[in-house]
Parts: C-alpha cells; sequence; structure tokens
C-alpha cells in the first residue's frame, strides 16, 4: 500500500475529511522552506503539496506567483526540491507528498531521470497542470515504475465523458478544481461542489480532494464534510509572505505563523464531521 493509499484509508477509519496542505518549495528561502515542510505534519497536514517553482504558473493566482518568483531569485531549483523531500523523509516516512508544478522544468530535468529521481527521494505523487493524459506517456511510465502516482485534475467545465478519460489511468487521488480560473481568487458554494464531487464519484472509487478557492477554516471544513479532502494553498502561502518586508526578507515569524494557520485549518476539518466545525 503506498503512503497515499494508506493515509486515505486512515482518513476513512476516522471518519473525517483530510487536510491537504500546499507550500512552494523554496519560499521565501530554501533554510524557511525546509523548517515549514518538516512542521506541517504536526500542524494537522495529512497530504503535503509542494510547490516546483516556474517562471509561467499559468493556474496560479498572484500569490502563488510571487512565491515561485521568491523561491527562484532565492536559488530553488528541481535538484533542490527533490533533496527537501529526501530530508523531510529523514524523519518522516508516513506523511505522503505530492509534486505540483508544471511540465516544462521536468522536461528540462528529464522525465526519466525525474521520476527515477524522484521515486528514489520520497516523492508519492504528481500533479502536473498543463500535461494531459494524451500526451503523458514519456513522463508516466517513468514515474508510475518509481512508484509515483499521477493525479489528475477536473474542474467544473469537465464534461463526464472527459472525467471517463482523465480517471481511467489516474492513481493516488483526483484533485477537483471547485473554480474556473486560477488559485486564490474565488470560491465556489459547497452545494457545486457537493454535486460535482458526486459526479467524479460515479467514474472512481479514488479519493477526491477538492482545491481552489478555500481560504478560511470554515470553508475547509464545509469542504471536508462533502469530499474526501480538502485543499489549501494560496492562504498558506500568504502567510509566509505577510512575515516579510517590501524586499522579500523575513520580517516576522515566518514558520510559527505559517504553522499556527495551518493548525487552524486541521482543527476545523477535524471537527467538521463531529457537527463541531469552527
Amino acid at each position: 500500500m503506498s503512503r497515499l493509499e494508506a493515509r486515505f484509508a486512515a482518513l476513512r477509519a476516522e471518519g473525517r475529511g483530510g487536510l491537504v496542505t500546499f507550500v512552494t518549495a523554496g519560499d521565501p528561502n530554501i533554510e524557511l522552506s525546509v523548517e515549514i515542510l518538516a512542521g506541517l505534519p504536526a500542524a494537522g497536514a495529512d497530504v503535503i503539496e509542494l510547490g516546483m517553482p516556474f517562471t509561467d504558473p499559468m493556474a496560479d493566482g498572484p500569490a502563488i506567483e510571487l512565491a515561485s518568483g521568491r523561491a527562484l531569485a532565492a536559488g530553488q531549483n528541481m535538484v533542490r526540491t527533490l533533496a527537501m523531500v529526501a530530508a523531510f523523509r529523514k524523519t518522516d516516512n508516513e506523511t505522503p507528498i505530492v509534486l505540483m508544478g508544471y511540465y516544462n522544468p521536468i522536461y528540462a530535468y528529464g522525465p526519466e531521470k525525474f521520476a527515477a529521481d524522484a521515486g528514489s527521494a520520497g516523492v508519492d505523487g504528481m500533479i502536473i497542470v498543463d500535461l494531459p493524459p494524451e500526451e503523458e506517456a514519456e513522463f508516466s511510465i517513468p514515474a508510475r515504475a518509481a512508484g509515483i502516482d499521477m493525479i489528475r485534475l477536473v474542474a467544473p467545465t469537465t464534461t463526464d465523458e472527459r472525467i471517463t478519460t482523465l480517471v481511467e489511468n489516474a492513481s493516488g487521488f483526483v484533485y477537483y478544481v471547485s473554480v474556473r480560473g486560477i488559485t486564490g481568487t474565488s470560491s465556489a458554494a459547497v452545494s457545486d461542489i457537493a454535486s460535482n464531487v458526486a459526479r467524479i464519484r460515479k467514474q472512481t472509487d479514488l479519493p477526491i480532494a477538492v482545491g481552489f478557492g478555500i481560504r478560511t477554516p470554515s470553508q475547509a471544513a464545509d469542504v471536508a464534510e462533502v469530499a474526501d479532502a480538502a485543499v489549501v494553498g494560496t492562504a498558506i502561502v500568504e502567510q509566509v509572505a505577510d512575515a516579510l518586508d517590501d524586499h522579500g526578507v523575513p520580517a516576522g515569524d515566518v514558520i510559527g505563523n505559517t504553522l499556527g494557520y495551518v493548525s487552524q485549518l486541521a482543527e476545523a476539518v477535524r471537527s467538521a464531521r463531529d457537527g463541531n466545525a469552527l
């Protein structure tokens, strides 16, 4: 059983939805980013999405775009991102880590080499925003051979026919993008999320995580009641940014602010199905 399978099985056994947290690797610098990553499980993250910084993050809103810029300016690259995962695995062999980003840096690294190196580092899954299933074979075949799940994105506009194609060879979980557009700019009604989650469930037994537009503990709790997990990214990344000065230099408690906010999210998600959501 993979780490993702084990984690979602544990969540089902507990009778609750999970919290998936997104942070950008190397933001605001490698040292602080490593500490944030290491602290996420204790703060309550059930699954970690680690963003691979890229110069043109087309699906991401301003907050994550700026985070990518800070990370790249601080010297973050794919080698360092995989090294962060490998370092994390020295003390945590249970929390799943999913890399999220775009195909260009993977292509430049070499798809087969990246898959092998990511698997060796301890990566559990990949979300590649701009790599459709029809074009993924050069990466997905070596990725699966390395034990890495290929996680599919489904949007509100995705047809039932297209969902069939997307979930056919998916694994790990399905990521439902709950809003049209980029990350962190709007939020969907829980009723709309629930109906689309039900539509996806008709075609797959994989867990369904919902992201884009979830900004508060109460929103995360609401989503955790109707899906297998809530994904929060922009609101966490903004905690990092809020502790920096105008030059991107830490001026506050970057780690404490970020992990403290994750703890608030986790508390809300854990109480959601008990009827005590914040």
